[in-house]
């Protein structure tokens, strides 16, 4: 007997049917709706940017307001602001009194020069001005006789003249009582003349003589004069043979051995005064056209720190960067510094206390300043900016961030100047 298929069928509950597949259809809406919720936005993310790149490979800093110091750093070192260099004034034998890095003291004797030709020489010369000296004085001597000789002629013609005023009145006397003839007043009157013509003459040859010799004795005296300069200029590369240290300090580098023979104008050596110490930096040539004296400094090393202020700057450019020297502030000597001894110097150029920055970074350079990523709910959007001055740290901001905004300050050179770039974690 075949069998049916009536055991294999069941009795089913329509509505209880319906309300499960309802139910199901529900549930998967509701999941539907949440994925696509949250899909949307990646999905409008993904299609509007032109490339992705991870955060790993990127740096990021906030844009802050706040404090701005612009600064300089620079490596420098020691150097004696006061370090003369002797010479030799005359060629001859040089004996050295003292060895390198000895302390020597201002006036003390470093080295001494044997030049027998100068010593003759300004033997000579002070000779020569005793004779001058001699000159001189017989001048003088002269000068007075003639003058005594001069005034004895004036004397003499002064007691001619008044003889012959005396005559000249008995003979007038003796005329008006008719004992002499008009002839002997008339000899009187002319003998008189002729006196009063020699005493003026003879005053006025005092008077020329005088000023002939008081000329004579002013020419012998310029001589005189003249061979003193001139001795006293030996004298002085006589006693510069003894070579002496011009400031307190050390002896530096010796050019010369113990016992040489050296030309005149020869480099015997150094004097470094430690008293007074600068540091000389090479500041960048970007960075010098805002250098200034007189602006602050930190100098840095051995553990320390020392205030500083720019001393000078150099006129020329070398190799891109000019150079400068910081001296210490307050006047006072660092302990322990050696000369040519590396130190680290930060020059402060300006400083704000209101300023938006962001932390300096390789978009400055990359972007040649003109514009900088801003990140955005996981999108890097690129940015015009205008960037102002900058730091060692630090940029300030002009145009194109607000406080607070997201930068990529490093790595976007991976975007290829991408508009708008996704950052995935």
């Amino acid at each position: 007997m075949i069998r049916d298929t009536s055991a294999q069928d069941q009795l089913l509950d329509t509505s209880a049917s319906k309300r499960r597949r309802r139910w199901i259809f529900i549930g998967a809406g509701a999941l539907l709706i949440v994925v696509v919720a949250l899909l949307v936005p990646w999905l409008s993310r993904a299609l509007s940017v032109d490339a992705s790149v991870s955060a790993s490979r990127l740096s990021f800093a906030t844009v802050e307001r706040g404090s701005f110091v612009r600064d300089v750093a620079a490596e420098g070192r020691v150097v004696a602001a006061v370090s003369p260099t002797m010479y030799a004034n005359s060629p001859g034998d040089v004996t050295l009194k003292v060895h390198a890095g000895d302390t020597v003291k201002k006036g003390q004797v470093l080295a001494v020069i044997d030049s027998p030709e100068l010593k003759n020489k300004l033997l000579q010369e002070q000779s020569a001005l005793a004779g001058n000296e001699v000159d001189y004085e017989r001048a003088k001597i002269d000068a007075r006789q003639k003058r005594l000789q001069l005034q004895k002629a004036v004397d003499n013609a002064k007691v001619d003249a008044n003889a012959a005023e005396r005559e000249l009145q008995r003979n007038r006397e003796a005329f008006a009582k008719g004992a002499v003839p008009k002839m002997d007043v008339d000899s009187a009157e002319d003998a008189k003349e002729k006196a009063d013509i020699a005493l003026k003459h003879a005053r006025q040859d005092m008077n020329l003589d005088k000023d002939s010799l008081t000329f004579d004795i002013k020419a012998k005296k310029l001589i005189r004069d003249k061979q003193k300069l001139l001795v006293a200029d030996y004298q002085r590369q006589v006693d510069d043979l003894n070579v002496k240290s011009p400031v307190n300090g050390q002896v530096g580098q010796i050019f010369i051995a113990p016992q040489a023979t050296v030309a005149k104008d020869a480099k015997l050596l150094t004097v470094i005064d430690l008293s007074a110490l600068e540091v000389e930096v090479k500041v960048p040539e970007s960075f010098a056209r805002d250098l200034g004296v007189g602006m602050p400094a930190k100098i840095s090393g051995n553990g320390h720190t020392w205030d500083g202020v720019v001393g000078s700057i150099s006129p020329e450019v070398v190799d891109g960067q000019v150079s400068a020297r910081v001296r210490f502030a307050k006047g006072d000597k660092p302990e322990q510094l050696r000369q040519n001894q590396r130190l680290s110097v930060r020059i402060v150029l300006d400083h704000e206390d209101n300023a938006l920055t962001v932390a300096r970074g390789s978009f400055v350079d990359e972007s040649g300043g003109r514009y900088a990523y801003v990140v955005h709910d996981g999108v890097a959007v690129k940015t015009p900016v205008q960037l102002g001055p900058s730091s060692i740290d630090k940029v300030e901001i002009l145009k194109g961030l607000k406080a607070g905004d997201k930068v990529v300050i490093s790595g976007s050179d991976n975007f290829n100047g991408a508009a708008r770039v996704a950052i995935s974690d």
